[in-house]
């Protein structure tokens, strides 16, 4: 299991004798404005659902989920997050060799090593701004059975139209392809690059509900495929993987709801304006270059000679907590990922980058 995730504000907290509110945390790959409106109060009005066992098999949210986004619901498997899928896929694919396009999320090559399932990357570069050629991965894909591709992806913000995708995944109908789609809702128009309703035979697609709606203590995520691949997904379910508050939850957020519908469209508005507000503050940084990311947060490469681990470790001290990226297979230590916050912590993180990276901080 990696600890390098984003999101440790308890540890940095009690490390500078602090409390976790006053952490600026630009780690973690969560809505600025979440939860939604409403939502904690409908959760408090049903606390007394957890003095029994939530339903076995998270029935009543996967019916919710299908009928909210028109699939079958034996097309869906609802899990304890996407993370709990994600390490239950290779076992039940029974996956000999993973191809992993990155540099992405390392829970994909963590779930095949905790099952000695071997797994190879394929890197796009820093020349063509971790944009995936396809072409290029066409060439490696007759080596290995599963691919793995985050869409958009986890550090770069990059994105791969979604009949790109499927023109792929039919020319290879033997491989399974797994598309994780956990960022997605975060870009205008999803439907038109997503592949979870109109998806061919051989992919397997996965939605995160903690992203968007900024509720990953929750934990809710679903697979969503032919049910021939999900049945075999099923086979290593957990009973009651999915708890009673995070039930309650997805029938609260996906039921028609203009609140909703409205958050997540004011979501989409402050990030592309605070992307652009960032780009122009961090711009004035010499020898800085950020990486165009279609979702709220970036991958920033830093001017030499800074190294992540001391960004981090000087940020860290003025309480903003950033993605050390060096442990991203196919980076280093010159790079650092932001998720953007609210305007005034946004500005913050700018100026105080600014100020250690200024040439005479070196």
């Amino acid at each position: 299991m990696i600890r390098g995730h984003g999101g440790n504000i308890y540890e940095l907290a009690s490390a500078l004798g602090c409390s976790v509110d006053e952490i600026i945390d630009m780690s973690s790959n969560v809505n600025p404005l979440g939860p939604p409106p409403g939502l904690l109060t409908h959760l408090k009005k049903h606390m007394d659902q957890i003095r029994a066992l939530p339903e076995v098999d998270a029935h009543h949210a996967v019916e919710r989920f299908a009928d909210h986004f028109g699939i079958s619901p034996n097309q869906i498997l609802a899990g304890n997050g996407t993370t709990q899928l994600i390490y239950d896929l290779p076992r039940a694919l029974e996956t000999q060799l993973a191809l992993i396009v990155g540099p992405t999320y390392a829970d994909y090559r963590d779930g095949c090593r905790q099952h000695h399932v071997d797994s190879a990357y394929w890197l796009t570069r820093k020349a063509d701004d971790f944009q995936p050629d396809i072409a290029a991965i066409e060439d490696v894909l007759p080596s290995c059975d599963t691919v793995y591709i985050c869409n958009p992806n986890n550090p770069t913000g990059t994105l791969v139209e979604g009949e790109t995708l499927r023109r792929l995944s039919r020319k290879f109908p033997a491989k399974t392809f797994i598309i994780d789609e956990s960022y997605l809702p975060f870009v205008p128009d999803p439907e038109r690059w997503s592949l979870m309703v109109h998806r061919p035979k051989n992919v397997l697609v996965l939605h995160s509900m903690s992203k968007i709606f900024r509720i990953p203590g929750l934990r809710i995520g679903f697979a969503i495929g032919e049910s021939t691949l999900i049945d075999r997904l099923r086979t290593y379910a957990l009973p009651w993987s999915v708890n009673s508050l995070a039930l309650e939850a997805v029938q609260y957020l996906l039921c028609p709801n203009e609140a909703i519908d409205q958050f997540v469209a004011d979501t989409r508005i402050l990030l592309e304006a605070e992307k652009k507000a960032m780009r122009k503050r961090l711009s004035r940084i010499h020898g800085i270059r950020l990486i165009p990311s279609v979702t709220g947060f970036f991958l920033v490469q830093l001017p030499p000679p800074h190294r992540s681990g001391v960004v981090c470790r000087q940020l860290a001290q003025e309480k903003i907590l950033v993605r050390d990226c060096a442990n991203f297979k196919g980076l280093s230590d010159r790079f650092i990922r932001i998720s953007l916050q609210d305007k005034a912590k946004n500005r913050k993180c700018a100026e105080t980058l600014e100020r250690l990276l200024k040439p005479e901080a070196t």
